[in-house]
Formats: C-alpha cells, sequence, structure tokens
C-alpha cells in the first residue's frame, strides 16, 4: 500500500475516533490511574520485602502495607475493567457511526449502484469489515497514550533512585516501537488482501447459494463447489499471511523486551556483588531499589509490548478502511442531489430534452431521448429487452446519472429535494420486494401513518384483501425475505396495494403484470386502471394488446426512441408493427 495513502486512511480512521472522544478520555485515564497504582503496587511490595529480609521487621507491623497492599491491586482490576468498558462503548459508537455514513451513501447512490456488486460483498464491508475496526479504536488508539504516558510515570519513580536503570530504560524503550514499525509496514497490504479476498468468497458464495436451485437443475453444483474452494483457499492464504505477521511482530517485541529486562537484571546483579558502582547517586543500593526497580522493568515496556499487539489492529483497520473510504468517496455524477421543492406536486409534467442515461461508472445505457409526458398523460414504453426501458426508469427515479435535461414541473431533476420527488411517486415494478415482517408492514411501507381502514381499502382495491383474509393470522400473517410463503401474483398485489396507499401523483410501472398468471394479471391490472384514472403515468409494457388504451405509445430501440404517438397512429409500420406481427405469430401458433 501506498504510504501517502496509508497515512491518509489512519488520519480518516483517527478523525472518526473524535465521534467518541468522552469514551476514549476515559480509557485512557483509567489506564494512567492504573499506572499510577502499579508505582504504589511495586513500591508495597519492594517495601514490605525490605522490612521482612532485612530490617526483620515483625509481620503484624506491615499489616497495614499488606491491606494496602490488597486494596491497590482490587483498584487496578477495577481500572482495567472500567478500561475495557469505556473501550468497547468509544468502538461501538464510532462502529454504528460509520455503518450509518455506509448506509447513507448506499441510500444516496440507490439500487442501480448497489446491483453493480454482489450482495456478498455489501454484506462483508457493513460487517465484518466495520467489525475489525474495534480493536483500532478500543484498544489501539487509547494505548498510544498509555504507552507514553504510563513509562514516562515509570522513569519518574525510577530515576531518582536510580540513574542507570532509568537510562538503560530510556535507551531501549525505542527499540521496541522501530521493529514494531519495521515489522508491520507489510501488515496493513496483508490485511487489505484479505479483506479483498473475503469480499470475493462472501459475495460469490452469497450468489451461488441464491442460485442453488438453478445450478442442481443444470448440474453445476459441483463445479460451483470447486470454484467456492478456490476462493476459500485464496482466503486461506490470505489469513495466514495476516497471521505470520501477527506472530512475528509479537516474537520481535518479546525479544527486545526480554533483553532490556535482563540488563537491568544484570546491572542490578553485578552492582550487589560490588562488581558495579555507578547509577545510585553515592547512596548504597538497597534491595528496596532493586526489588522495586526489577518489578517495574516489565511493567514499563508492557504499555509498548500491547501498542505492539495493538498495532496489528491498526494493520486490519487500514486494511478495512481502505475499500470503505472509497466507497465513501465514490461519486456517480449528475446524481440527483438537489433540494428545491417540487411545484404543485399533486400534478405531473415531465419533459426530457437530449437526455443521456448513465451508468454508475458513466457508460451511455440510453439516449439521446427526447419526449414530453404531459400532466394526466397515460403514456407506454415498449420496446426489445435490451433497449433501455429500466435505465430510462432509473434515471426518473433519480437512481441513475444523467446528461441532458429532465424538467419536472419547471423544475431540473438534479436540483429536486430526491425525497420529495420519490413520494410522489407511485412505483411498482415487475419483481415485488417484500420486506421481513407482516403484510401490514409491507403495505404501511407507502404511509406509515395509515390507519387499519386505509389499509383495508388499499387491499380491496388491489384485490388482496380476498387472499389475506383466508391467512390465520390476516394482515399480521408474517411475511419472509424474498417474499417466502406468498404466490408472485399475491406479493404483486400487495405492492400494488402499497404503492395505492402512496397514493402519488406521478404512476412508473416497470411490466408490473410481467409474471402473473392471467387471472392475477387481469385484477392488476383492472387495479391500475382505476389507480392511474386521471394521473399522469408511464408505463413499461410487454402487452402490445393494451397499447390502444394509452394517450401515447414510446418506442425504443438501442436506447433511443424510434417512434413515439399515438397507437393507431404508429402501429402500421416500424418497429412496432414488426413486434406486433410477432405477437399475433405466437398467438396463432399458440
Amino acid at each position: 500500500m501506498d504510504k501517502q495513502l496509508q497515512r491518509e486512511l489512519t488520519k480518516w480512521l483517527k478523525s472518526q475516533s473524535k465521534l467518541a472522544k468522552p469514551w476514549l478520555m476515559l480509557s485512557v485515564g483509567m489506564g494512567f490511574l492504573s499506572g499510577l497504582l502499579l508505582v504504589a503496587q511495586a513500591g508495597l511490595l519492594a517495601y514490605i520485602l525490605q522490612q521482612l529480609v532485612i530490617e526483620q521487621t515483625d509481620k503484624h507491623q506491615l499489616v497495614p502495607y499488606f491491606i494496602g497492599l490488597v486494596l491497590t491491586v482490587a483498584l487496578r482490576a477495577a481500572c482495567s475493567w472500567g478500561r475495557e468498558v469505556a473501550g468497547y462503548r468509544c468502538g461501538e459508537e464510532i462502529r454504528l457511526h460509520i455503518r450509518t455514513l455506509i448506509i447513507n451513501r448506499l441510500h444516496q447512490l440507490g439500487p442501480a449502484f448497489i446491483k453493480g456488486r454482489p450482495a456478498g460483498s455489501w454484506a462483508s464491508l457493513i460487517l465484518e469489515q466495520v467489525e475489525e475496526m474495534q480493536d483500532f479504536f478500543a484498544r489501539y488508539i487509547p494505548q498510544m497514550a498509555l504507552s507514553v504516558l504510563i513509562p514516562l510515570v515509570i522513569l519518574i519513580a525510577v530515576f531518582p533512585l536510580n540513574w542507570a536503570a532509568g537510562l538503560i530504560f530510556l535507551i531501549t524503550a525505542p527499540l521496541v516501537p522501530l521493529f514494531m514499525a519495521l515489522v508491520g509496514i507489510g501488515a496493513a497490504d496483508a490485511s487489505r488482501r484479505n479483506f479483498t479476498a473475503m469480499q470475493r468468497l462472501s459475495g460469490h458464495f452469497y450468489d451461488r447459494l441464491q442460485g442453488l436451485a438453478t445450478l442442481r437443475l443444470f448440474d453445476r453444483a459441483e463445479a460451483e463447489a470447486e470454484n467456492l474452494h478456490d476462493a476459500a483457499d485464496v482466503l486461506r492464504k490470505r489469513t495466514m499471511e495476516v497471521l505470520r505477521l501477527a506472530f512475528l511482530s509479537s516474537a520481535v517485541l518479546e525479544f527486545f523486551t526480554a533483553i532490556s529486562i535482563a540488563l537491568v537484571a544484570v546491572y542490578f546483579g553485578f552492582s550487589f556483588i560490588g562488581e558495579l558502582n555507578f547509577g545510585h547517586y553515592g547512596v548504597p543500593i538497597t534491595l528496596f531499589t532493586g526489588f522495586f526497580i526489577l518489578l517495574l522493568a516489565p511493567e514499563f515496556y508492557q504499555p509498548l509490548r500491547d501498542l505492539g499487539t495493538f498495532y496489528h489492529a491498526k494493520a486490519q483497520a487500514i486494511g478495512a478502511a481502505e475499500s470503505i473510504v472509497t466507497f465513501l468517496n465514490t461519486e456517480a455524477d449528475n446524481m440527483s442531489h438537489g433540494d428545491q421543492p417540487l411545484n404543485t406536486p399533486e400534478t405531473i409534467a415531465i419533459r426530457l430534452r437530449e437526455v443521456n442515461v448513465l451508468s454508475p461508472q458513466g457508460q451511455v445505457l440510453a439516449g439521446p431521448l427526447s419526449f414530453d409526458l404531459n400532466a394526466h398523460q397515460q403514456v407506454a414504453l415498449v420496446g426489445p429487452s435490451g433497449a433501455g426501458k429500466t435505465s430510462l426508469l432509473n434515471a426518473l427515479l433519480g437512481f441513475l446519472p444523467y446528461e441532458g435535461s429532465i424538467v419536472i414541473n419547471g423544475t431540473e431533476l438534479r436540483e429536486l429535494d430526491p425525497v420529495q420527488w420519490r413520494q410522489a411517486i407511485s412505483w411498482v415494478g415487475q419483481n415485488p420486494l417484500l420486506i421481513h415482517g407482516s403484510i401490514k408492514d409491507n403495505i404501511v411501507l407507502g404511509n406509515p401513518q395509515a390507519t387499519d381502514a386505509q389499509i383495508r381499502q388499499v387491499a380491496e382495491q388491489a384485490f388482496a384483501h380476498e387472499f389475506i383474509e383466508h391467512l390465520a393470522r390476516g394482515y399480521d400473517h408474517p411475511v419472509g425475505d424474498r417474499s417466502a410463503g406468498l404466490s408472485v401474483g399475491q406479493a404483486q398485489r400487495l405492492a400494488l396495494a402499497r404503492a395505492l396507499l402512496q397514493n402519488g401523483s406521478f404512476w412508473l410501472l416497470d411490466e408490473p403484470t410481467a409474471s402473473l398468471d392471467a387471472n392475477s394479471e387481469r385484477l392488476v391490472q383492472q387495479s391500475l386502471n382505476q389507480a392511474t384514472q386521471g394521473q399522469t403515468a408511464l408505463m413499461i409494457s410487454h402487452r402490445l394488446d393494451q397499447l390502444a388504451g394509452m394517450d401515447t405509445v414510446l418506442v425504443m430501440e438501442n436506447g433511443q426512441i424510434v417512434q413515439q404517438g399515438h397507437f393507431s397512429q404508429i402501429s402500421q409500420e416500424g418497429l412496432l408493427a414488426d413486434m406486433l406481427s410477432h405477437t399475433d405469430k405466437r398467438d396463432l401458433d399458440a
């Protein structure tokens, strides 16, 4: 990973920590108090040992010191507990914030952008990668402060007693972070590769899981299992690479820490036998001094060792942050992000001039397109598969960027408040999506404040009430993920009831009867005819026999409008005539 990029990602991560500053300060404060108690604990132990071994003091006289030692240990344990809790709360708040940023960005970019990547990769981004930042915020950032504060406190306690031991501490301390940084250079790259492999495996697995029935029917289950095995093997190798670096980092830290502590021990050992005679300010070295400093020696390096251990958490967080920051910085040009109110939302008129619909990556999907949707006009949009019909609808919904001009009631779509614009739209697609919940929950998506009477009314208008009342729990009947437990026709009628409850002034219909049986199609079409009466409507239709009742028919081919006008005017020649002739031939063959 480029060092400049790594610095930028680290800066972004640290900027997020400001959101939970009180918890962060509490975590550092608890750690610092624990460091002070540690010095007191070492002092009490050294004093008790000095009095018992050298001074031959009666142990009953040392009872207050023993009590103080027990209290000190208990207080250190309480501080450690408080530090863990504060650190967890700090990480929790920041993770929630980052997930909110991701979800808000997904909401802004829209479904057309989301469909460009496997669903599993989005799950990995929002769940696993954000979760990997917990230790960075809960442990690494507080430890950065403690790795300076606690050694400083210990140096202040050691130097007045023995400057030689303090000097050893001071000289050897930088070796730990130095070699920690050297080992950690490749850790961020390894973590980034690991997350990339995890995203690939997550997306691959989720997509194959959805299409398992199709894979089995075409006898491709074993072949896809091999592909999953290969993706899992790549993830295994990337994970082992990260673990190797983590273990190497720990081994290096332990090695240099052990050498440093050994130097202190050797110094005091030779001083006690009279081979070394410096560092004690002319005062003989006592058992208290030697034991006190030796007790503090491991603790002096412990914050630095902990920082080295948590440095792996930093590498993981940087690896995870790269794709998150890249996603958060993703810009889809010409998307609708305005704040202008919609004029006269009860009546919708739309004008398109030289519109090119673009993919999130900037490729032209359809266009140039120029036509008008007048108020109260019923317009049908037809054409062969891949002509760009759905792309046009996504542009009108604000889910795809565009070039040119789309004017809604006199205001450019880019300048409109997208929330208010979508509130004016009643949308029904060809693949109804019902959320996990009850039937009532799915209907009230169109208007959360709707009463039970209003819900029943729209259900009756959509011909959904007739099957809902036969369910054991009625409107409280649970609906599984992806409409589980309901037929396609029933799900489509619920989607229609939802659109009716929203009561938009512009109906946008994407082949709403494409997957229905004859009876369901008749009922849904009848309800749609009633709902769109007197409203502006644009409908993609595969039923050419219904075009005669539309005010205008737009015929698309290769991303452009090749015919437009009333059905009677354009049905005798051109692409529409060819489509009608093929439809008639299929009807005769049937």
